[in-house]
């Protein structure tokens, strides 16, 4: 079966903007601090706003928007993320602008946990990896080219204007879906029939190991990419005209990773999330030891995207592999949940971290969670063995 690509790509556009607005103060944090006259941590803070209130409304909203249409459901989470960016673009002062982040983080947890089952009843279960590679590649594009190019347009005209671009496009991508994205059934009678009971679903603790992994890697990685605007300046000693550029070349690098995974991801499930997360390791490791290497850190920082940039595509389809149709729904919410209780804790970690040590002090916090990871993967045996009938029965069912 040939993949449906235009509906995979306009759900990749989709995560794009959402991913894009998400860690656009990342790029933009010397405009924020200078224009606002706030801290280095208060706009990292603006990151774990975002992430905190997709921690707390992803669930809840999910499982209130249980029998909405999917389709519509996209469209609805599109048309609020584009007045959160909005609001985020003609905001007055800091307190506006947290308000604009809290409205997007809650359209923002809901259509990540869309997307993915979205993506697996589109195609047959033996293409999995490669379709939720496809449609969560939009997570890369927005490292590759969304952050470094609202960088570069925040550096020339504003950081405002970032934010209304986001917008903009937000409104085009919703009008492509009503027009191209087909419908999918998402209900089923298994499912309906353990809705609010999920605790007596046999693969609730796999999804809750793989949840926790998650955490531990995505805290890890927050910790330090927060605020890597800030340490390729001061630690590394580049220029702040640099920032871009090395936020592309991370962006590029990742790009790799994510189409290696989703070559890779359906042969080797098991055997690939380890090595990448080794790869991570050593590569923030190196940096730690040779920030005052120029060419050393491009390449470590090259390396360490090409590494993770795999990560989310495997933690993905190993949720869709290993949740029943009963459980699906609501443990794509968890797992969005998973990566933004890392990401806004890394963030606000990070701030921790600057303030009472330095910012060279980051990519060892990160090495230490990422050990964690790394033995809790282990001493699971890589997290719970796939169980590929669940998916059949799904897409059967779809």
């Amino acid at each position: 079966m040939r993949l449906p690509w235009s509906s995979l790509l306009l759900l990749s556009a989709g995560i794009f903007v959402a991913v894009t607005s998400e860690f656009l103060p990342i790029g933009l944090l010397p405009q924020l601090r200078d224009e606002l006259g706030i801290t280095e941590a208060q706009v990292g803070m603006l990151i774990t706003v975002f992430a905190g209130t997709v921690v707390v409304a992803t669930a809840p909203l999910t499982h209130l928007t249980r029998a909405v249409p999917r389709k519509r459901l996209l469209i609805v989470l599109l048309a609020i993320f584009a007045v959160a960016n909005l609001v985020a673009a003609l905001a007055p002062s800091y307190a506006v602008l947290v308000v604009a982040r809290v409205i997007g983080g809650a359209a923002h947890g809901v259509f990540w946990a869309v997307v993915s089952p979205y993506a697996a009843r589109l195609v047959p279960p033996e293409r999995l990896a490669s379709a939720v590679a496809i449609a969560t590649s939009g997570a890369t594009v927005a490292t590759v080219a969304g952050v470094p190019l609202g960088t570069l347009l925040g550096s020339v005209v504003g950081w405002r204007a970032s934010f209304a671009v986001i917008a903009g496009l937000v409104v085009v991508i919703a009008a492509l879906i009503v027009a191209v994205l087909p419908p999918v059934e998402h209900r089923t009678h298994a499912r309906d029939a353990v809705v609010g009971r999920p605790a007596r679903d046999a693969t609730l603790a796999p999804v809750l190991v793989l949840c926790t992994t998650v955490v531990l890697v995505t805290l890890g990685h927050a910790t330090f990419y927060t605020y890597i605007a800030a340490w390729v300046i001061d630690v590394a000693g580049f220029e702040g005209s640099a920032v871009a550029g090395v936020l592309l070349l991370f962006g590029a690098a990742g790009a790799i990773g994510v189409a290696v995974a989703g070559v890779l991801g359906d042969r080797f499930p098991r055997a690939l999330l380890p090595v990448l997360l080794v790869g991570v390791g050593l590569s923030v490791a190196g940096l730690a030891a040779l920030a005052a290497h120029p060419f050393a850190v491009i390449v470590l920082i090259v390396l360490w995207s090409a590494f993770l940039g795999g990560v989310p595509v495997i933690f993905q389809a190993r949720l869709l592999q290993t949740a029943s149709p009963a459980l699906l729904d609501i443990a794509a919410a968890w797992l969005t949940v998973a990566f933004n209780i890392g990401i806004g804790g890394g963030a606000l970690l990070g701030g921790f971290v600057i303030g009472a040590w330095s910012l060279a002090a980051l990519p060892l916090v990160t090495v230490a969670l990422l050990l964690a990871a790394i033995g809790l993967v282990a001493v699971v045996g890589g997290l719970a063995r796939p169980s590929r009938h669940q998916i059949s029965t799904e897409s059967a069912a779809s």
